[in-house]
């Protein structure tokens, strides 16, 4: 009975939900709304509507039950009842390794196609190993956090004391189970959460002392303050096309300690001039809009709901921003392009298209490859501005 009682709740999410919002979003509005719905019943069902849209678009011809108990047996090491119900032969197998689960389902249903799991595979950067880049998705990333090198040995002392399972990744780095809570263990202000591919994008910066940065699509702030850890003597500009998240940044710069930056609220496909006039800076960060398809480990309802088109439509926006932007860089300094995309189209080619349209050339470039370390697969690129003469 217990597994047709959580069936039903995960039914009626999958109905209830188009897409529209994330999934971490619209679930805890769902649970608001539907408060007969215990703490058990919502973990459970939170963990069934995850694992069902990891696997993607595989199996499209099964009923959403049967998908459901494929991709929980496939997800998780731990039993489900969904699973013990529909799946019975496979119980004994469900602490197995994700390479033995993956060849029982491939011999109970031939069909199964592992790079169904992601759409559009076909435009991917050329780089990615496509079997351990469709097989990381049935695993949630880790939280990472960074810390500063002095504190982390103390950090990592008062997380072990609460019993967290912690592992340094470097001096700066820290793995974390996804979903620990930190705010009632770690003092304010003493880490960031960042993904550990993020942190790794900070090796492309190289500030000098007394810099003028730009960090021109900077949302809440995360590549600005990676880049003020490297080298906090540095004059910053912070700008977004949305006012909200810049509020946002205030109080994480304000948790971090830095107090001396500028701050504007702008929209980079159009012409900035009159605001950005007298700028030139020492080095730009463009951590582009994108499809953050190298994050869909952390929000797999994209691999159902994201549409193709859309990809041309963020490639549009990088070139644009890149060309808007680069005026005010000086000669012989760095442009860092970042995206949390997966996609050739929006990091090869853009680099591509800006090396042929624009006068900079291409120092180093790497896709980021997260599926190795249970995090995001990101791309960086650094490009120097070519000298006038």
């Amino acid at each position: 009975m217990r597994a047709d009682h959580q069936l039903r709740a995960f039914e009626q999410i999958l109905s209830s939900y188009d897409g529209s919002l994330p999934l971490h979003r619209f679930l805890p509005a769902y649970f608001k709304q539907h408060k007969q719905m215990g703490s058990s019943d919502r973990r459970w069902a939170t963990r069934h509507i995850y694992s069902f849209f990891r696997l993607g678009k595989a199996l499209p011809e099964l009923p959403p039950e049967e998908r459901l108990s494929i991709a929980d047996f496939l997800c998780h090491t731990t039993l489900s009842q969904v699973v013990e119900k529909n799946l019975p032969d496979w119980v004994k197998y469900i602490a197995s390794s994700f390479e033995e689960k993956l060849s029982l389902v491939k011999a109970k249903y031939p069909h199964f196609d592992l790079k169904a799991v992601y759409p559009f595979h076909t435009g991917l950067s050329a780089s990615i190993d496509k079997d351990a880049f469709f097989a990381s998705f049935f695993k949630q990333p880790d939280l990472f956090i960074r810390v500063a090198a002095a504190d982390a040995k103390a950090i990592i002392a008062k997380l072990e004391n609460e019993n967290i399972a912690v592992k340094a990744i470097s001096d700066t780095a820290l793995a974390l189970p996804n979903g620990t809570k930190l705010e009632t263990i770690l003092k304010e202000g003493s880490y960031e959460v960042q993904d550990l591919s993020s942190q790794h994008t900070g090796k492309y910066f190289k500030p000098n002392k007394w810099d003028k940065w730009w960090d021109c699509c900077a949302a809440s702030g995360g590549k600005t303050l990676l880049l003020h850890s490297l080298e906090p003597v540095i004059e910053l500009l912070v700008s977004d096309l949305r006012e909200s998240v810049l509020l946002n940044l205030d109080e994480r710069f304000r948790l971090a300690g830095i107090k001396k930056y500028h701050k504007k609220e702008m929209d980079l496909l159009q012409n900035n001039d009159q605001i950005l006039h007298h700028y030139a800076f020492d080095g730009i960060i463009l951590d582009a809009p994108c499809t953050g398809s190298g994050t869909w480990g952390r929000t797999p309802e994209m691999l159902t709901f994201f549409e193709e088109r859309k990809i041309n439509q963020f490639v549009a926006i990088q070139k644009g921003i890149a060309q808007n932007v680069v005026k005010y860089l000086k000669p012989g300094q760095p442009l860092v392009y970042i995206t949390c995309s997966a996609f050739a189209q929006e990091n090869e080619e853009v680099v591509q298209h800006m090396v042929d349209t624009l006068p900079l050339e291409l120092e180093k470039m790497e896709l980021i490859k997260g599926y190795k370390n249970n995090a995001d697969t990101m791309f960086v690129a650094r490009l120097i501005k070519k000298s006038l003469d």
